[in-house]
């Protein structure tokens, strides 16, 4: 039997600490799928583990990409498959640690597959995208898809395009072609969440930007500030950050925006993991022996 022990939960939790200490007590590798990780120029505000962290245990998937390089959730799927595949054959366990539900999804249960859309629609709502912006996005997904809208990046216009797109070009929720392929997996997955109340979780995040903001994220976005519209860019924590370059908004308010989006994209992974009835939560004060007494217990002792 082959176990992936899989840590999720919202940014700044803890997910990074606990995975290395579950890789340490199993003699595993770990396999990260935070989907800003993968990108090498992106350190300071995508909170890559420190080198004492990468030294604790093998990571595999951290700064492994260009930002120039078009990546996505389905080219990670079959390169995280792979290297679980190459990981099992002389091991039982491997965690998986990471805060992009989407990414969780596709190594667990397989990338959706959807159908062809034309590119007239493709077209179509590039276009109105670019003549009256980010609202447009919105409000069409809201209308066409609630439950999606629910859960996604709302500052992402590329993911919200893809979803309008299906929407359109199908006649169909984009909703209704998730989570449709069975895909089967040599191994059983072990889910574990972190959480906190909401109030700390928001305290984690705004220390978390503080910590950035003093290690230099500043000169890394101006760095990338160039590259601006790049896909892997359109990110909380460089966006405001280039509308500071811009002269649209002070830095102070750029640094609130940067608390505020990170924010509302944890309580979006939240929404995003607690509709999986597998995972078991555990606060993220719990001792971390509790939480392998009950991997242990649960799933690796029963099974022997």
């Amino acid at each position: 039997m082959k176990y992936l022990i899989t840590i999720v939960g919202p940014t700044a939790i803890g997910k990074t600490s606990l995975s290395i200490t579950l890789a340490q007590y199993f003699n595993c590798e770990i396999i990260s799928c935070d989907s800003r990780q993968f990108f090498k120029e992106m350190q300071i505000g995508t909170a890559v583990p420190t080198s004492e962290e990468l030294a604790g245990s093998k990571h595999h998937f951290i700064q492994n990409k260009s930002i120039f390089e078009n990546y996505t959730v389905g080219d990670f799927e079959k390169e995280a498959i792979a290297k679980l595949d190459q990981l099992f054959l002389t091991n039982d366990y491997a965690v998986l640690v990471g805060g992009s539900g989407l990414y969780v999804d596709a190594v667990l249960k397989g990338f959706d597959e959807f159908p062809e859309i034309d590119t007239s629609v493709r077209e179509e709502v590039t276009s109105n995208y670019e003549k009256l912006g980010l609202t447009y996005l919105q409000t069409e997904l809201e209308k066409r898809d609630p439950d999606y809208f629910s859960v996604v990046a709302k500052e992402n216009p590329q993911r919200m395009m893809r979803a309008l797109e299906v929407c359109i070009g199908s006649g169909k929720p984009y909703s209704s072609f998730l989570n449709q392929k069975k895909n089967t997996r040599n191994f059983t997955p072990i889910l574990i969440g972190l959480e906190a109340e909401r109030s700390v979780i928001y305290d984690r995040i705004n220390q978390r930007v503080d910590i950035m903001i003093n290690e230099g994220l500043l000169a890394e976005a101006k760095y990338l500030f160039p590259h601006k519209d790049l896909n892997a860019l359109q990110t909380v924590g460089y966006r405001e950050l280039f509308s500071y370059f811009e002269d649209e908004i002070s830095l102070e308010f750029a640094i609130e925006e940067i608390k505020k989006n990170t924010r509302r994209f944890a309580k979006r992974q939240l929404t995003w993991f607690k509709r999986n009835e597998n995972t078991k939560w555990f606060d993220y004060l719990t001792d971390r022996k509790e939480i392998i007494r009950f991997i242990n217990e649960k799933f690796i002792i029963h099974n022997s």
